[in-house]
């Protein structure tokens, strides 16, 4: 299915936002997501299913000024 994960075009096989995660292989839930602009809370990201051309934001704390 293609996506749009930060902004660049991406092909997956995930059909849920937590099987996407784990494709791309970012682990934890200090990461903060948000599918097609909504926020999807860690807890819930297994429930959340993709479909083609969504666009998905995955975005980690960094530390520094």
């Amino acid at each position: 299915m293609k996506l749009i994960v930060n902004g660049e075009a991406l092909e997956a096989k995930a059909a849920t936002l937590d099987a996407l995660l784990k494709e791309l292989d970012y682990e934890g839930n200090w990461l903060a997501t948000a599918l097609n602009g909504d926020v999807v809370p860690a807890a819930n990201r297994a429930e959340f299913r993709l479909a083609d051309g969504d666009r998905i934001e995955i975005l980690s704390p960094m530390q520094g000024g």
